[in-house]
């Protein structure tokens, strides 16, 4: 099954490092970052559960959960999280999915359906390389796949939340590298005198399809 932004994303029952859970139910109210791997002990993949390990504050501020996935079981990722806090400097602070029989991989669309689990390299479940930043709606919002051997930029995926969460409040878009303070734009489907009693402080157009906004509070 494809996945595409806007869809419903896919709910599962998986065991995790912090036990069971049935994805939807542990989504509850909030957003999530869904991030995969495609082995434990690989080094890219270290590097970057850890950092995530050390952003985790700033995702709780944006009330937003992280879940990691790799498709080993569940009682590997319990090694690895040891590795990962000896050489990151941070523990792993949220729960890892096991997905050893690779049914979540294959639920999100993450791997060729044919795939089998068991003993497997890395460069099997290469394309296991995929953030999903889902919605309190359950809807996904963004999706980013990354290469094996190219560390995924979490500062872009945490800049990503907040123009989402921007938009999803305020209808606003956000222009090429935007960042939290910055003027946003006005869709083109508000009208202008839609967009004058919407922003009575002003806004400046620029073209009649872009006109730019302070970001509303």
């Amino acid at each position: 099954m494809s996945i595409r932004i806007g869809d419903e994303a896919p709910d599962f029952t998986a065991e995790t490092t912090e036990g069971k859970i049935r994805f939807h139910e542990w989504i509850g109210h909030k957003w999530v970052i869904l991030f995969s791997h495609p082995k434990d002990f690989t080094p890219v993949c270290t590097t970057e559960l850890g950092y995530m390990a050390g952003l985790k504050p700033q995702f709780d501020k944006r009330n937003t959960k992280l879940i990691g996935l790799s498709v080993d079981p569940v009682s590997d990722h319990q090694k690895w999280v040891h590795d990962i806090k000896e050489t990151q400097g941070h523990a792993v602070n949220f729960p890892m999915i096991g997905d050893a029989d690779l049914v979540v991989a294959k639920l999100y669309d993450m791997i060729h359906p044919n795939a089998m689990g068991g003993k497997r390299t890395a460069a099997d479940n290469a394309t296991i390389r995929s953030v999903f930043i889902i919605g309190p709606d359950k809807k996904v919002k963004a999706m980013l796949i990354y290469p094996m051997r190219a560390g995924r930029n979490f500062d872009e995926v945490l800049r990503l939340l907040d123009a989402l969460q921007l938009n999803a409040k305020h209808a606003v878009a956000s222009p090429m590298n935007w960042k939290p303070g910055e003027d946003v734009i006005i869709p083109t489907s508000i009208s202008d005198e839609d967009a004058k009693k919407k922003y009575p402080q002003g806004f400046k157009t620029l073209k009649p399809y872009l006109r730019v906004v302070s970001q509303p509070k």
